[in-house]
C-alpha cells in the first residue's frame, strides 16, 4: 500500500469514528462501493474493520463468552399445518385463491390457470437498499406449499465467500419444486433482480426468470392506501389480518446487525433478523387470502356486505382491469355508505370520469350536485363546465362560478385562480350574447353585406 492509499484509508477511519454508528456504516460501505478491483467479502470484511464496533446497538455488557461455531451457510425450516392459523386466517385460506383473482391483482393474465399451490413466496435480506453488484443477499427467505403446509424455508449466509454454494442450494429447490409464479412484496424493483443478478454474477441459470410474478406492493395500494394510513407490510398485516406481530426490527438496522455478526460471530445479532424475516412471508401470505377474500363478497348487500372503503379497493381493481361496468356498480354501492371526505370526492372523479366517457351526464351531474352540497370544490368546477359547454347555460355556469369561487378563497390560491379566470370568461360571453342588431342583408352575387 502507497502512502497515497494510506492516507485515504486513514482519512476513512478518522471520518467513520466521527459519526454516529447507522452514519459510519452507512458511508464506509458506500465509499467501499466504488472501489474497484475488490469483491464483495474483501469490501465487508474492510467495512468490518473500517468501523470497528459501531454496527449498531449493542446488549448490556455480560461475562465475555466464547460464540458457538456455525457453519458457514445454514437453512432453517418450519412447517405450518394446514389449520394452524395467523392472525384471523388459517394457513389452508390460500389455497382456496384461484387465478381469477389473481390475475386481478397482478394484471397478468398469466395467473389465469394458477394458483398459490405452486407459488414461492420470497423476501431477502440484504447489506443494503441500493441494489447492483455491491449488495449482497446474506438471507434468503422462501414460503412455499408442500403438501397442503405452508413451508418457511431461509438461507443464511454466514460467510461471504459461500455465496456460491448457497445459489447452488436454490437452484436445487426451485428445480425440485418446479414453481410456477413468484409473489413478493416490493420484489419487482428490488429482490427478484437483486437475487437474479447474483445468480448470473456466478454464472448460474435463475429459473424463477420469466415466471408470473405478482409484486403485491401494487395491489395493496390499490386495495388499501385509502384506507390505511401506511401500506407498509407490518402495517397492514396488523390492520388487516390482526396478526400477532410486533415491530420486531428497524429495517435499517439489518444490514448493520449482519456486519456486526461477521466481526463477533454473534448469532444473537441474527435471531431477530430471522424472526423479521418469517413474519414477513407470512404476513405476504395472509394479506393476499384478505385480498382475494373482497372479491368473493363483492356481491353482497345490505349491512353485511363489505366495508365502503373495501368496495372502493375493489372498484380501483377493476377500474385498472378496464372492466367499467363492475367499478362503476361498485363505486355507486361505496357512495351510499359514509366515506371520508377526500375518499369520496375521490371515487366522485373516478366514478364521474367514467360517465363522461359514456355521456351519462344526467347520473353524473347528480353526483356532481350532491359533491357541491357537501362543499368539494372540484364538483363545482365539474358543474360549470357542464353547464357552459355541455347545457350551453351561460347563467347557471356563471352562478355555479361564483358559488365555487367563494369556496375556493378560503382554500387553495390555484383553485381560486380557476374560478376567476373561468368568471371572466364567461361574464365576456354573457356580453356578447346580449341584444343582437338585425342584419340587412343583400345577395349580390356570393357576397353579403349588412
Amino acid at each position: 500500500m502507497n502512502l497515497e492509499e494510506k492516507l485515504k484509508r486513514l482519512r476513512m477511519e478518522r471520518e467513520a469514528r466521527s459519526r454516529g454508528p447507522a452514519s459510519s456504516v452507512e458511508n464506509t460501505w458506500s465509499r467501499l462501493q466504488r472501489e474497484a478491483g475488490l469483491s464483495t467479502k474483501e469490501k465487508l470484511e474492510q467495512l468490518i474493520r473500517l468501523t470497528g464496533g459501531t454496527a449498531g446497538p449493542r446488549p448490556k455488557k455480560s461475562v465475555p463468552r466464547e460464540p458457538e461455531p456455525r457453519p458457514p451457510l445454514q437453512v432453517f425450516e418450519n412447517a405450518y399445518p394446514p389449520d394452524a392459523r395467523y392472525g384471523k386466517l388459517r394457513i389452508s385460506d390460500a389455497l382456496a385463491v384461484g387465478g381469477e383473482v389473481l390475475r386481478y391483482l397482478s394484471r397478468d393474465e398469466a395467473f389465469r390457470d394458477l394458483d398459490l399451490s405452486t407459488t414461492v413466496f420470497l423476501d431477502l435480506e440484504t447489506t443494503g437498499l441500493a441494489g447492483g453488484t455491491g449488495t449482497l443477499p446474506f438471507l434468503v427467505g422462501l414460503g412455499y406449499f408442500r403438501e397442503r403446509a405452508f413451508i418457511v424455508a431461509q438461507y443464511f449466509l454466514g460467510d461471504p465467500g459461500e455465496e456460491e454454494r448457497m445459489l447452488e442450494e436454490l437452484s436445487r429447490l426451485f428445480a425440485d419444486r418446479r414453481f410456477k409464479s413468484v409473489l413478493t412484496y416490493n420484489g419487482k424493483a428490488f429482490d427478484l433482480p437483486l437475487l437474479e443478478t447474483r445468480f448470473i454474477l456466478q454464472r448460474k441459470s435463475f429459473s424463477l426468470a420469466g415466471l408470473p410474478h405478482l409484486d403485491f406492493l401494487f395491489a395493496a395500494r390499490t386495495l388499501w392506501k385509502h384506507k390505511h394510513e401506511s401500506c407498509r407490510l407490518f402495517h397492514l398485516a396488523q390492520q388487516v389480518i390482526e396478526a400477532p406481530r410486533d415491530e420486531d426490527i428497524p429495517g435499517a438496522e439489518i444490514p448493520y446487525r449482519y456486519f456486526d455478526y461477521l466481526r463477533t460471530g454473534d448469532f444473537e445479532r441474527i435471531e431477530p433478523i430471522l424472526y423479521h424475516n418469517q413474519e414477513d412471508i407470512l404476513s405476504l401470505l395472509g394479506l393476499v387470502i384478505s385480498g382475494a377474500r373482497l372479491f368473493s363478497e363483492e356481491d353482497l348487500d345490505g349491512e353485511t356486505g363489505p366495508d365502503p372503503l373495501d368496495l372502493v379497493g375493489i372498484g380501483k381493481v377493476f377500474a385498472r382491469a378496464g372492466e367499467a361496468a363492475r367499478s362503476t356498480r361498485l363505486f355507486e354501492r361505496a357512495l351510499v355508505g359514509r366515506l371520508p371526505s377526500d375518499v369520496a370526492v375521490s371515487v366522485v372523479r373516478r366514478l364521474t370520469s367514467q360517465l363522461k366517457k359514456e355521456a351519462d351526464w344526467e347520473r353524473a351531474v347528480a353526483l356532481w350536485r350532491d359533491g357541491s352540497a357537501a362543499d368539494h370544490v372540484f364538483c363545482y368546477r365539474e358543474l360549470a363546465i357542464y353547464y357552459e359547454h355541455k347545457a350551453r347555460n351561460l347563467a347557471e355556469a356563471k352562478r355555479i362560478t361564483e358559488e365555487g369561487l367563494a369556496l375556493a378563497m378560503e382554500r387553495s390560491s390555484a383553485e381560486r385562480v380557476d374560478f376567476e379566470k373561468r368568471l371572466a370568461r364567461l361574464n365576456a360571453k354573457l356580453q356578447k350574447s346580449g341584444p343582437v342588431k338585425k342584419k340587412i342583408r343583400s345577395h349580390r352575387g356570393s357576397g353579403e353585406a349588412s
